[in-house]
């Protein structure tokens, strides 16, 4: 439940706070005085787009904050949230369709799910069980949102507004004439079993596009594929031919360079023999080892002499092997022109297959890998084609059945939403009206089958609802958007809501002239059925109508004022005798009339005297 709402520098409203409380709170003023700008408060408050031109003229900057109580939105908004996020997996559909709705995964299980949870998750705090929401825009369009004092992407408030408020304006009477928002109302209404069957479908239909889709490019690319499977052969073929072993190329590159250059390491290597240990004349090692007898000399004398000779040992001993291993090597060394051709003729060979298929050797045994793979795949084009025509048809044989049973229920729920709103209407003096739910079927060759029909379908399923109304007896029900006035098209709407309310409730309800069109009796019935379902929830509403306002159990009105050069709005919850005084004005335009003040406190006092009766 919203508890209170503030409002800084947004269009005429330059600072304001409205303290609200549960039942039904009716917002009145002058036309122009700023009304709406309560509503778009809201709105803005709930994450919708900010509009640059809503703030103030001559402000920095526009502040919206909002007082929420965790407890009834958590309550609330948990249900509301897991009916419309279930998880149904298609039976045999080859996608992830997200967890199990039975599990405790995800951010709807478990019994704590609720606002205060979901302020938890995002960082903010909840103190003495409310929570603090506010947005605020810059003139320069810049736009920042917070939850419990932690800022967050203003999508978080939008995510956070389908279980907190339910606000309708007249925008949305047109929204109803539409065949999508009649289908959701409908689902909305039936409960979460028909959305969580709606939801499966939908998986099922993605994955039956995916499927057709894939099949339609095997097909088309059949000759593509054929194309490509040739040269994948033709490859391989090359390279089992030369049939290279891993790292090869470098192994042979350094046998072509000592092939090549034998005789001069040779060379090379039979002088530095000579220079380590001569057969004659001085050497290194008969050098060292002379050194080390000189200082054996005189070793006890000196440990340091010692110590000098022993290393001189040491170094005689390495020389000694290094001598051995250069005479090994060096004899070692054979010149074989014919290994030599061999090798550079490898070497090209492996060269031919690096400029194609790696810049190594084991480049070209990593491509070979995958060539081989995909050579099987598209060799395999007749059985891709039959194993996706069988997944194709396995998906559209399930979404068939799926689709009957959707529509079964549908069938059953519209019937009863049709029954609803025809007694709400009733009790918003239509009581000849009649509202009915029709599900309507357009067959399609490339439909489903269902009930002996091929029907054209939608990530929806198979049916279009459309909302019919009978306003008088005698009268064949015709859709809303032909036989529907502005104000009988007013009281649908609410019918339908306060219907919906009963399935899929929310703590707060703001409406925003819903009752446009509306008047005289029927505009009473509008107040009595408001005020009936302020019993169970928060509901706000800005009006026109005194009718309507009578009703309520808080009045706010918004007064507007001005020193000459600027307008300024606020907002006033008014008194006993304010009220009168406001209904009186919105009733002749006169607030001092003595007629008209003795027509408020009639109707005021009527109006409560209806509310006690009904409650």
């Amino acid at each position: 439940m919203l508890e209170e709402l503030r409002i800084t520098s947004l269009g005429v409203i330059e600072e304001s706070v409205l303290e609200l409380g549960p039942g039904f709170t009716a917002i009145t003023g002058e036309t122009g005085a700023g009304k709406t700008m309560v509503v778009t408060a809201l709105g803005l408050l709930l994450g919708a787009r900010a509009d640059t031109g809503a703030v103030r003229t001559g402000a920095r900057s526009a502040r919206i904050e909002g007082l929420v109580s965790t407890a009834a939105a958590g309550d609330t908004g948990g249900d509301r949230t897991q009916r419309g996020t279930e998880a149904v997996q298609l039976p045999g559909t080859p996608v992830p369709v997200g967890p199990d709705p039975g599990s405790d995964s995800g951010p709807d299980s478990g019994p704590d799910f609720g606002l205060a949870a979901a302020v938890d998750a995002m960082g903010g705090e909840v103190e003495d069980g409310r929570v603090l929401l506010a947005r605020q825009i810059s003139a320069e369009g810049r736009s920042r949102a917070f939850v419990g004092g932690a800022a967050v992407p203003v999508s978080t408030l939008s995510s956070l507004s389908d279980c907190l408020v339910a606000v309708h304006g007249q925008s949305d009477q047109h929204r109803l004439l539409r065949p999508a928002a009649q289908r959701d109302a409908l689902d909305a209404f039936a409960g979460p079993k028909v959305l969580a069957m709606r939801a499966r479908f939908g998986r099922g239909f993605t994955a039956l596009h995916a499927a057709e889709t894939e099949l339609a490019a095997v097909i088309a690319s059949s000759r593509e594929r054929a194309r490509e499977a040739d040269l994948l052969r033709l490859g391989l073929a090359e390279v089992e031919a030369v049939d290279p072993r891993p790292g090869e190329d470098a192994a042979l590159a350094a046998e072509e360079g000592r092939l090549g250059f034998a005789d001069t390491l040779r060379t090379a290597a039979e002088q530095a023999r000579e220079f380590l240990s001569a057969d004659d004349g001085p050497d290194a090692l008969g050098t060292v080892s002379a050194a080390r007898r000189l200082l054996d000399g005189v070793r006890d004398h000196d440990p340091e002499a010692a110590q000098l000779a022993d290393r001189l040992a040491e170094v005689s001993y390495l020389l000694s092997d290094v001598a051995a291993d250069v005479s090994s090597y060096a004899s070692g060394l054979d010149t074989d022109p014919a290994r030599l051709e061999w090798v550079s003729e490898r070497r090209s060979a492996l060269v031919s297959l690096t400029r194609k298929y790696g810049e190594t050797v084991d480049d070209v045994l990593t491509w070979t890998e995958r060539a081989a793979a995909r050579l099987l795949d598209l060799d395999d084009t007749d059985g891709r084609i039959a194993e996706l025509t069988a997944r194709r048809d396995r998906i559209r044989s399930e979404l068939a059945e799926l689709a009957g049973a959707l529509s079964a229920a549908r069938s059953k729920a519209a019937v009863r939403l049709g029954r609803t709103v025809t007694g709400e209407l009733a009790a918003l003096a239509m009581p000849h009206a009649e509202a009915r739910v029709d599900l309507v079927h357009t067959d399609d060759g490339q439909g489903l089958p269902v009930a002996g029909r091929t029907l054209r379908f939608t990530p929806t399923g198979v049916d279009d609802v459309e909302l019919l109304l009978a306003a008088n007896r005698g009268v064949e029900p015709r859709p809303l958007g032909k036989g529907a006035s502005g104000g009988e098209l007013s009281r649908v709407m609410l019918a339908v809501e306060v219907a919906l309310a009963a399935t899929n409730p929310v703590p707060t309800f703001v409406f925003d002239e819903v009752d446009a069109g509306v008047g005289g009796k029927a505009a009473v019935e509008v107040g009595r059925r408001l005020a009936a379902l302020a019993r169970h929830a928060q509901v706000l509403v800005v009006t026109h109508l005194p009718q309507v306002a009578a009703f309520a159990d808080r009045h706010v009105v918004v007064v507007k004022s001005s020193d000459g050069t600027v307008t300024t709005s606020g907002l006033t919850v008014l008194d006993d005798a304010g009220r009168v005084r406001e209904l009186s004005r919105m009733l002749a335009g006169l607030e001092d009339s003595e007629t008209a003040l003795a027509h408020a406190q009639e109707l005021l006092a009527a109006a409560q005297q209806s509310r006690s009766g009904a409650a």
